[in-house]
């Protein structure tokens, strides 16, 4: 049987975790049913059953279903057994074909906790899980697991690690500015932009102090760049202006522990007015970037798509913190699965409309679902 899209091409070299005894289900077929069950937005072993019988004559054009719709016991069971790693790096491998990268991307890495996938009974910790975001084709390029007893901190190098950074920007929050992060990118030929916050707060407020210092003085004889915008939005007005400062003014901060590939540092004030009340925020950054402050700016605030565009979607949309599977492996290859429908659904360019919309199309139109798997 010919493989119905491309991107199952990447997941058919997983190994099937059953014993061939008893074994009536081929594992593609259960992995391609689940693929398409989340993509018709159900969200759970049953929905995948549910949907596997009442689409069943549409899925015999492409599939054997030799023992015909496996029961949500075998999805539960199977998604419990697959190796998540072997699972994530076939997704991994497949986003990153189907990522058209392009030089100066953001590519922002932030974590998660999928709240309810806890189990006291047995002491399992809830997941947690970095992932990384193409901001520019907004696609989930891939997701580690942050072990029980570590942090993002060692997390986040495993998972560029795993992906191609090179000439791209990759932002990450306060956790993640670290040196031997840092490293990594620079190795890889990436850059970097971090937020400094009070984990390195000898350096958060001597770069605080400095620019506190420059303005006041109006930069006077401190080379720099500086950028303004101006947003109205319903009432609200936003006024974001960056300053960064690089080469020569910035020596002071060069030292035996210098980190890698710094060139900038940068300070972004975003200046709130909302119903006649003002608010200011002033945040630092450290980069390996040389370029303008527009350049600094859009690449900071572009650091957030992976909130608005990838967490918030996972849990509106695809109701992942309500999700109480629990059950050995699952909760991880479930993330892996979500991350997976929504590159199938952002790779739908000619459409503006939103993925909860998109999903009850593919529900109620055979011809629609076709095409977010096969084109």
């Amino acid at each position: 049987m010919n493989d119905p899209t491309d991107f199952f091409v990447h997941f058919s070299v997983i190994d099937d975790p059953r014993g061939d005894r008893g074994k009536t289900h081929i594992l593609y077929e259960i992995l391609f049913i689940a693929t398409c069950t989340m993509a018709c937005g159900g969200d759970g072993f049953t929905d995948m059953e549910l949907f596997g019988h009442a689409k069943e004559d549409w899925l015999r054009k492409y599939l054997e279903l030799p023992g015909g719709i496996p029961s949500h016991d075998t999805f539960g069971r199977v998604f419990s057994m697959i190796d998540p790693k072997a699972f994530t790096e076939c997704f991994i491998n497949w986003a990153q074909a189907l990522h058209i990268a392009t030089r100066g991307e953001v590519i922002a890495l932030d974590g998660k906790t999928i709240r309810h996938s806890f189990d006291t009974a047995t002491g399992k910790n809830a997941l947690h899980l970095v992932s990384a975001w193409a901001s520019e084709n907004g696609l989930a390029l891939g997701h580690v697991r942050v072990d029980d007893k570590s942090n993002e901190i060692k997390a986040i190098p495993k998972l560029l690690e795993m992906i191609d950074v090179r000439g791209r920007i990759i932002t990450t929050d306060a956790m993640g500015c670290q040196k031997e992060i840092a490293k990594k990118i620079i190795e890889k030929k990436g850059d970097y932009l971090f937020c400094l916050k009070g984990n390195h707060e000898s350096l958060h407020e001597e770069v605080k102090y400095f620019f506190n210092e420059a303005k006041e003085a109006s930069f006077e004889d401190v080379e720099h760049s500086c950028f303004e915008s101006v947003e109205k939005d319903h009432g609200r007005i936003e006024i974001r202006r960056v300053w960064v400062v690089e080469d020569n003014a910035i020596k002071w901060l060069e030292k035996e522990d210098q980190w890698p590939g710094l060139k900038s540092i940068a300070a972004i004030e975003s200046e709130r007015r909302i119903g006649g009340k003002t608010s200011v925020e002033t945040r630092y950054f450290i980069s390996s970037l040389a370029g303008r402050a527009n350049k600094l700016a859009s690449a900071a605030r572009e650091h957030w798509a992976i909130e608005n565009s990838l967490h918030y979607v996972l849990d509106v949309t695809f109701n992942e913190d309500a999700s109480r599977i629990r059950k050995d492996h699952a909760p991880e290859n479930l993330a892996t699965l979500r991350k997976i429908v929504i590159n199938l659904i952002k790779k739908q360019k000619n459409s503006k409309a939103s993925i909860r919309s998109r999903l009850k199309k593919a529900a109620w139109d055979n011809s629609y679902l076709e095409t977010l798997l096969v084109s």
